[in-house]
């Protein structure tokens, strides 16, 4: 044995003065000591390198898909926003998730004929494929701001995960929501979902935080949930939901008068309702100073309790007019399709269901796990009112909808539960974040695999983004996403044959070079070729669009979205 050996393996001999060596530290407590000192700068690492790769995926998404149906609508009222300072276009949604879309507009600075009067489908139609416009770097711009927010909201997440469960809950948190890709499809679109939902969860991240600091966090939690408000009309169920964590936020304490904590409640409550008010108003005021109101289309008349009740909100005119049109709305007979089964009307266990098949079974598991833990471990349960009860409330409130076109309207539950899945982590045993680490992997996995498809994504369990269009449709597989891909495989597969087209979307495919004819408005023995259907027209066909995919036969696939048949 060598002289370095033996050092290496004998015991030091004791000293001259009589006293035992120092006993070095084990080889754990060494690498515990390790990752102390390195957590500085390991942890903002961590969120950095699952934020790049979230912005990643969203700005790729971006540049590579056409217009979705909502999208020409809410860039055209931003862009008049921008140009005319009024609300005139789209009043059934409150102007701020617009006035941050009008950031991206604004360094477009795209041509504006303010002389053109339509409907505002047709408005922002014109703007993108008939002024002169790049439609391709205005949606970019359009959609750029939404991105940032999304960025943003994903340090909520892993903020308050990091508070309720620790630095490892915080980034498994973060991981949850930087690969889900429902919060990647929508926060990649210059849409309203994403920033409504962002907010209310920033709202009751800063109630959570008024435990310790009313003062400071209950006015910016009402701001916060004001500006969800002042996004989208559907947070308002939010509103009720969050004042009970706010009075939570602030008594009662061991010892004190129940009369004064309850006074103390009140306030809390007030002070969160009041700026959430201001920052509605102060969404109009800055469209417009004057607040004048004058809508393209009439409002519609609603009798009855709802048409009271929209009455009395303390929120402008265009607002309370606005819920009208929200009400008329949801009157309509709109159809749904749920597992094969086309139908009128909704259905109470839609949102459920779809979001069973868009959500990634990694986690699922997390979800259920994270939910379980808050309630039965002690030291959660305080996070329950803040984490928990949010998205179950406003999930409740969009099942009672009648429009059954999406998890777009329940994007908040991937939010709010991402702070969730960290909470097994609480769970002290070693097996708790080995499986939760195997979650977090297998969400990962699935969530790139899809990549850059998310839109129409599904979990494995239901045959993943190739197989959705068998058991969901519109926003949850095809909003017209892919015109521009669809352009580009007719040129490189399929060069000079006939198209025949029936697109769901609001692109122009002349603008791309798709050149083709409505097959519904043809006599059947004149339909050879190539017939395109976008999957939500096909999962709604009836008649004579049934027939004609009948008698065709399926030979390529656009983006999990756009189906080509052969006749």
């Amino acid at each position: 044995m060598t002289r370095e050996q033996h050092s290496v393996l004998a015991p030091e001999a004791p000293r001259a003065d009589g006293t035992a060596p120092p006993v070095a530290p084990p080889v754990r407590a060494r690498l515990s000591a390790a990752l102390r000192r390195h957590r500085r700068w390991l942890v903002p690492l961590l969120v950095a390198l699952l934020l790049a790769q979230m912005a990643v995926a969203m700005v790729t998404t971006a540049v590579r898909q056409t217009p979705t149906i909502d999208e020409p609508v809410y860039v055209a009222t931003a862009t008049d926003y921008l140009r005319e300072h009024r609300v005139y276009y789209n009043p059934e949604h409150p102007p701020l998730g617009k006035l941050v879309i009008m950031a991206g507009i604004a360094v477009a600075d795209p041509h504006y004929d303010t002389s053109y009067h339509a409907d505002q489908g047709r408005v922002g139609s014109r703007l993108l494929y008939a002024s002169g416009n790049d439609p391709w770097r205005l949606m970019l711009w359009a959609r750029l701001p939404v991105i940032a927010l999304t960025l943003l909201f994903g340090l909520v997440v892993h903020a308050f995960a990091r508070e309720a469960a620790g630095t490892a809950g915080g980034l498994v948190a973060l991981a949850g929501y930087a690969f889900s890709p429902d919060v990647i499809a929508h926060g990649s679109l210059a849409t309203l979902d994403v920033p409504s939902a962002g907010f209310v969860l920033t709202s009751a991240w800063l109630v959570w935080r008024a435990r310790r600091r009313p003062r400071l966090y209950l006015p910016l939690a009402g701001a916060a949930l004001g500006a969800a408000l002042a996004t989208k009309m559907n947070t308002l169920a939010a509103l009720p939901v969050l004042m009970l964590p706010a009075v939570l936020a602030v008594g009662p304490r061991a010892g004190a008068d129940r009369r004064r904590a309850l006074v103390r409640g009140l306030a809390a409550a007030a002070v969160v309702a009041a700026a959430a008010v201001a920052v509605v108003w102060v969404s109009y005021l800055a469209v417009d100073p004057r607040l004048r109101f004058a809508p393209a289309d009439p409002v519609p008349v609603v009798h009855g309790l709802r048409g009271r009740l929209a009455g009395l909100l303390p929120f402008p005119r265009a607002y309370r007019d606005g819920m009208l049109v929200q009400f008329s709305l949801e009157d309509r007979p709109w159809q749904g399709y749920l597992f094969g089964r086309l139908y009128t009307g909704s259905l109470w266990y839609y949102l459920p269901a779809a979001l069973l098949v868009k959500t990634p079974l990694g986690m699922l598991a997390l979800w259920a796990a994270g939910t379980v833990a808050v309630l039965r471990v002690r030291r959660l349960r305080p996070a329950a009112p803040y984490v928990l009860l949010p998205p179950a409330v406003l999930l409740a409130a969009a099942m009672t909808g009648s429009r059954d076109f999406g998890t777009r309207y329940a994007v908040f539950v991937p939010m709010f539960l991402a702070v969730a899945a960290a909470c097994p982590l609480a769970v002290r045993r070693r097996w708790a974040r080995v499986v939760t680490g195997a979650l977090v992997l297998f969400v990962a996995v699935s969530s790139v695999r899809t990549f850059p498809y998310y839109l129409p994504y599904s979990n494995e369990a239901f045959g993943g983004p190739a197989k959705t269009r068998l058991r969901l449709h519109d926003s949850n597989v095809d909003w017209g996403q892919d015109l521009g891909r669809l352009a580009d495989r007719l040129a490189d597969r399929y060069p000079g044959e006939r198209v025949w087209l029936v697109y769901k979307g609001s692109g122009v495919p002349a603008y791309y070079g798709i050149h083709a004819a409505d097959p519904r408005r043809a006599p059947l023995s004149e339909v050879h070729g190539l017939l395109v259907v976008s999957d939500s027209s096909a999962a709604k066909a009836r008649g004579r669009l049934a027939e004609l995919i009948g008698s065709s036969r399926p030979v390529d696939d656009v983006g999990h979205s756009i189906t080509i048949y052969r006749r």
